[in-house]
């Protein structure tokens, strides 16, 4: 329960519950929340509410200006994720003691050039110092790029995909000329909601789910929401997904990477500070174990014991080529600590560009807020080919034939492996997704030395050392079969073998 307010004034104005009158627009304009919110940050910025004052509980505040409890709550998390606001344990919302200083903006002679950027900006130095170098394509034939991520896509019905493009074109024809919801529209996220219900048990309806250009998309929008520039502690996986590190770093907080081993995350090793906690529990990228189930408990324990968000990223969870999936930590999550971010890259095809956040409630404000300014909404056509294309069952059977397609090439992967590389290469154990790694018995710098031999054949393998952000970084090679099929398998391997017994 809320405790009751003790900031309200006895301002006469009803619009207020402060001395100082709040000058909305009516409930049901657009700009109700932005003004709500840059009215009170204002408010804290000038003094007039002051640090270390209590307000309101929302719902005594939402009724005293006349809006929504859920505009109020939104309004209260934009300016907690600013730092201009902090919560105490049943005690109730405060003024921040110490609010956040703007950073000054340079005059535009003054303000670096691109790559001055690069070299010189620590946030940015946080993601060049780890990325991956990027993916260049080389004049070698597809049917040999292990690259990681890559689905196949000669198996997918793009007849389909475009007979329903073309009706929605016909339905968008017919449709008053109107901006679309910046959540997504409402008939992707119903689709979405009954994927993810089907495919990986997870709870949720379609106002719990906000469409994004893709999983990057989905990690910059979170943290800019939850990350208070140089003062949130961010965790992830090492070796982990670069960009998702990248998103935080760019956005203040300070990113600690924390190792992995065969039952996933070792929570143990979590930084007691930690509030956000990124995870790839269903195939950890890019070594591929699944989080135990006891893991799985200990991390949620986790969150509720020191207040720290989930953000449990399932790029590619479909894909199970094993035994039944453990439960995601959306779904066995009883606190409304995890986001469950999702992409349609890897079951489709990444030039979709659609992709998905399960947020929980107390979020889902900020974020629809959020997405609006930064692209006021997804584009239209692909939201609803893609909608009717789950709805109608397509998405579902394509996943069933890849699942079967991507089972037989992980095969062929092994045996090749198990034959040429049983002394040099320990392959992880991994029953889903579209990429196997192995650990290398020769140290880093030689195994970038015959990946670049190998490179100058046409054939590109990924090193796992490129994804390590810590000291404990061991050598390896990550093998994407996504888009190489069985006959390419066995070619790529056989240079391989060849360039390392000539090593």
């Amino acid at each position: 329960m809320e405790p009751e307010p003790t900031a309200a004034g006895s301002s006469s104005m009803p619009s207020s519950p402060f001395e100082f009158p709040l000058e909305l627009p009516s409930r049901d304009s657009r700009n109700l929340l932005r003004e709500l919110h840059r009215q009170l940050r204002t408010a804290i910025l000038d003094g007039r509410l002051k640090p270390g004052l209590r307000l309101p509980a929302t719902r005594a505040f939402a009724e005293a200006c006349g809006v929504s409890r859920n505009t109020a709550i939104a309004a209260y998390d934009l300016l907690l994720s600013e730092g201009y606001l902090v919560t105490r344990r049943k005690a109730g919302t405060y003024v921040a003691e110490v609010l956040p200083q703007p950073a000054a903006r340079a005059p535009v002679s003054a303000q670096p050039r691109p790559q001055s950027v690069r070299q010189g900006d620590p946030r940015l130095n946080a993601y060049w110092r780890t990325a991956p170098a990027p993916y260049v394509p080389m004049p070698a034939p597809a049917p040999r790029d292990f690259q990681f991520g890559v689905p196949e896509k000669q198996f997918f019905r793009f007849d389909i995909w475009q007979r329903l493009s073309s009706r929605a074109t016909r339905a968008l024809a017919k449709a008053p000329a109107i901006y679309s919801d910046a959540q997504g529209r409402t008939a992707l996220r119903e689709a979405i909601a009954a994927h993810v219900a089907f495919a990986r048990a997870v709870a949720c309806r379609a106002d719990d789910v906000i469409v994004t250009a893709g999983a990057q998309q989905a990690f910059d929008l979170l943290a800019r929401i939850l990350v208070t520039p140089g003062r949130t502690t961010v965790a992830v996986e090492d070796p982990g997904y670069p960009p998702m590190r990248a998103a935080f770093a760019l956005a203040g907080a300070r990113v600690v990477p924390v190792p992995v081993d065969e039952e996933g995350l070792i929570v143990d090793r979590l930084p007691a500070d930690a509030r956000i906690v990124c995870v790839t529990p269903s195939h950890q990228f890019p070594l591929g174990t699944a989080m135990s189930m006891r893991r799985r408990t200990a991390l949620l324990e986790f969150a509720q014991t020191h207040g720290a968000v989930i953000i449990e990223d399932d790029y590619d969870g479909e894909f199970r080529l094993g035994a039944r999936p453990l439960d995601a930590l959306q779904t066995l999550d009883r606190t409304a600590s995890v986001f469950y971010v999702g992409t349609f890259s890897k079951s489709l095809f990444p030039a979709l560009r659609l992709g998905y956040v399960v947020a929980p409630a107390w979020a889902q404000g900020p974020l629809i807020s959020l997405r609006q300014h930064a692209e006021w909404h997804p584009a239209v056509l692909p939201q609803d080919t893609l909608a009717a294309f789950i709805a109608e069952g397509h998405l579902a059977r394509h996943v069933r034939k890849m699942r079967e397609i991507y089972g037989m090439r992980r095969r062929v992967l092994l045996e090749c492996l198990q034959r040429d590389f049983s002394g040099s290469l320990e392959p992880i154990a991994s029953d889903a997704g579209l990429h196997l790694a192995a650990f290398a018995k020769v140290e880093q710098h030689e195994i970038e030395r015959m990946l670049k031999r190998v490179r100058d054949k046409g054939v590109r393998f990924e090193s796992l050392g490129a994804y390590y952000a810590g000291s404990n970084a061991r050598s390896g090679i990550g093998f994407g079969y996504g888009g190489v099929d069985e006959a390419g398998i066995r070619e790529g391997l056989a240079i391989l073998r060849d360039v390392w017994r000539a090593g």
